[in-house]
């Protein structure tokens, strides 16, 4: 994979003010949105609705700031942020295949022990996410849609061009800055978070490298959010959500 971008003076200041609120700003907003939510959900009907609402808009906004960067770049083009057909399809669309048998069979198994009232891997990180109504449950989607999709573009996508294109990194050296500012997203999980996120940003990373584009690695995020915020139980009235144990993989 070669990406060869050209950020205007704009661009790069667009980018660096975003690439500085997602490394100092985003991880402590989100440990504070969270832990909120974990000590509102128990006792405010609308809590998760209202927070589904909000990162929604966040991600949102984060994403069409990376796209401003790239339509402010004449010279950049959009398959230098990964906006594009995979050097291998058929690769990525079993892939694709693999990734969905893979959580819906992880899935199944993680419902089972939920049911049997036992532990469960991650279960403690995201409990005060867990939809317990339709209206939650739809947004809940959303959520894990716009996640995987918003995530890769931005982190990906956007702060490796980044780092080659402004910074003057090998391709290898930006992947790993962008890993390292994934990682630190996981703040609001607790210190595993910040683990987790690097080994599943690290593993997204490289499907990018090898593909050449944003597709498998979208889908793959999109697949296990989902799958991580619609298996599980939510937390009773009676039982506030606590933040510990590993985390899973929503964000």
């Amino acid at each position: 994979m070669t990406i060869s971008p050209d950020f205007s003076p704009a661009a790069t200041a667009l980018t660096a003010a975003l690439g500085a609120y997602l490394l100092l700003g985003e991880p402590l907003l989100g440990r504070r949105m969270y832990a909120s939510l974990t000590r509102r959900r128990a006792t405010e009907p609308g809590a998760l609705v209202r927070y589904f609402r909000v990162v929604l808009a966040l991600w949102w906004a984060l994403a069409a700031l990376a796209a401003a960067a790239l339509l402010l770049s004449p010279g950049t083009a959009a398959a230098d942020l990964g906006i594009a057909s995979p050097d291998k399809p058929a690769v990525v669309a079993v892939g694709i295949l693999f990734c969905v048998v893979i959580a819906v069979t992880s899935g199944r198994a993680l419902r089972d022990l939920d049911r049997q009232g036992k532990h469960v891997p991650g279960r403690a990180a995201i409990e005060a996410m867990l939809p317990g109504t339709p209206r939650e449950r739809a947004l809940a989607v959303a959520f894990g849609v716009s996640d995987g999709i918003c995530a890769e573009f931005v982190y990906r996508g956007l702060l490796i061009a980044f780092g080659v294109g402004v910074l003057g990194l090998h391709l290898y050296a930006a992947a790993a800055l962008s890993v390292l500012v994934y990682a630190v997203a996981g703040y609001y999980q607790g210190r595993q978070g910040l683990l987790v996120f690097a080994v599943f940003g690290a593993l997204l990373t490289g499907l990018y490298l090898a593909t050449g584009s944003l597709l498998l690695p979208v889908a793959l995020h999109v697949i296990l959010s989902v799958r991580d915020l619609t298996t599980l139980t939510p937390p009773t009235p009676s039982a506030p959500p606590t933040a510990s144990a590993a985390p899973l993989t929503a964000k």
